[in-house]
């Protein structure tokens, strides 16, 4: 894959971007979003499997809860590896060869998902699947180099909620199977997968471009590590993506398993609340550039903690109704929070370059360095709060059959999100630009 290279890319040059670059750039966000949407559904593809896993299976929940949790770490995991692929290969041919890759976990699934099958074998394809995940790591760090400061927080928002997109997408594709033919059916399901993944690469080939002036950067690398602001966004990840990704594994369960819903019951519902956090990840994006990330995720964080304590009170009253109103606006929450922290990330690393009084070039050029090497650690250690919270459904399950504990350990973990943003990004002069140092007049 020798692939399109552009040798030039100066997106913060506003000629630039309005004669050449917000073509260009946008060009490539497309295709990446279909990428990367079509890379959540792989890895987010037990989440429906498992829903046609009857008593004929000999599988319990715990060991359900085990199966998606496997795909959650290895899509965790594989986010680090993913980030830096990028700049050595080129943005276009890593898409390629990622979209092309997620062809072996879904033909294995096709393979194997029948009665009979030994449960190290559903592990093993199940962890397969988490390819899927790393998709995101190496498409956000791609169109983050795309793109001008000032229009990050749109670009990665609209990326990576049409991304998000892919989760609900194939619930529906199940619910469809559940609903026309029943639970007996699920190769239906990765049947469809497998032409729209041959699409996907496709396309990337034929329309996306690698930028040569991205290049990795151990240096970047390491500074990022070390930089605490990189574990701090990590933690507040963990709250909004960790939760997204975590609930979006978990939902159809928790309905089977505390609710006594049906297949088709439960396939019925778990896609209402991943669809609506994902549609609404662009306009926590949006906020953020207009507002602030921190300000925004503050509000989020709060919100989040309120919505936890309607679904443990539904969860403690068996109330479905009131239990699925609190987990739709926790995703809805988890959607608005991922776009602006999202959003948080290269504001930082470019206030913290200005302070240190370089000039406006310099500090974009710093921020989009550093940004670009932190993220894929954020987005890793994000992800693993997805394993944490399948994880925790799994032990309140087993110990008490419900998951009431499991959202009392979430309700407690926003509440520090929460006075993490406060205590550092907005009660002392926080290290994110304003909207003067970015050229615009202050909202």
């Amino acid at each position: 894959m020798a692939g399109r290279w552009i040798e030039t890319w100066e997106p913060e040059d506003e000629t630039f971007w309005r004669e050449k670059g917000e073509r260009v750039a946008r060009r490539n966000l497309w295709f990446s979003v279909l990428s990367e949407h079509i890379g959540f559904s792989i890895w987010t593809l037990w989440s429906v499997m498992v829903l046609f896993m009857g008593p004929e299976y000999g599988i319990d929940p715990a060991g359900k809860f085990f199966l998606i949790s496997t795909a959650t770490l290895v899509g965790a995991l594989v986010r680090v590896p993913y980030t830096f692929a990028v700049a050595r290969f080129g943005g276009r041919n890593w898409t390629v060869f990622s979209a092309v890759s997620l062809l072996v976990p879904t033909l294995a699934a096709f393979w194997v998902m029948e009665p009979g099958t030994s449960y190290a074998t559903f592990v093993a394809v199940a962890a397969l699947t988490g390819i899927g995940g790393g998709n995101f790591a190496s498409s956000m760090t791609n169109i983050n180099a795309f793109f001008p400061l000032r229009k990050k927080g749109w670009a990665l928002g609209l990326n990576a909620g049409g991304g998000n997109v892919g989760v609900p997408v194939v619930q529906l594709i199940g619910l469809l199977v559940i609903g026309t033919l029943g639970a007996s059916h699920p190769r239906i399901v990765l049947g469809v997968y497998i032409p729209l993944i041959v699409l996907s690469a496709v396309c990337a080939a034929l329309y996306m471009d690698n930028l040569r002036p991205v290049k990795n950067d151990t240096g970047a690398a390491l500074e990022a590590v070390r930089d605490p602001h990189t574990w701090l966004m990590s933690v507040l990840y963990i709250g909004t993506f960790g939760s997204f990704i975590g609930y979006s594994f978990a939902f159809g369960l928790v309905l089977q398993t505390q609710f006594g819903r049906t297949p088709l019951q439960a396939a019925s519902l778990t896609f209402i609340g991943p669809l609506l956090g994902s549609l609404i990840r662009p306009v926590g994006g949006r906020l953020a550039d207009r507002y602030g990330g921190a300000r925004i995720t503050l509000a989020t964080f709060a919100a989040m903690a309120a919505a936890t304590g309607v679904v443990i009170h539904a969860s403690g009253n068996a109330s479905l109704p009131v239990f699925l109103t609190g987990f739709t606006a926790l995703f809805v929450l988890t959607g608005l929070g991922n776009g602006s922290t999202y959003k948080m990330i290269p504001g930082i690393f470019h206030a913290k370059a200005l302070a240190r009084g370089l000039d406006a070039e310099a500090a974009a050029a710093h921020g989009r360095r550093l940004s670009g090497a932190a993220m894929g650690l954020i987005g890793a250690v994000g992800a693993l709060g997805g394993l944490a919270i399948n994880l925790a459904f799994r032990q309140s399950f087993q110990a008490a059959g419900t998951g009431t504990a499991a959202f009392w350990s979430f309700l407690a973990f926003y509440g520090v999100c929460f006075t993490l943003t406060w205590a550092v990004y907005l009660r002392r002069p926080a290290p994110v630009p304003t909207r003067a140092q970015l050229g615009y007049a202050e909202v």
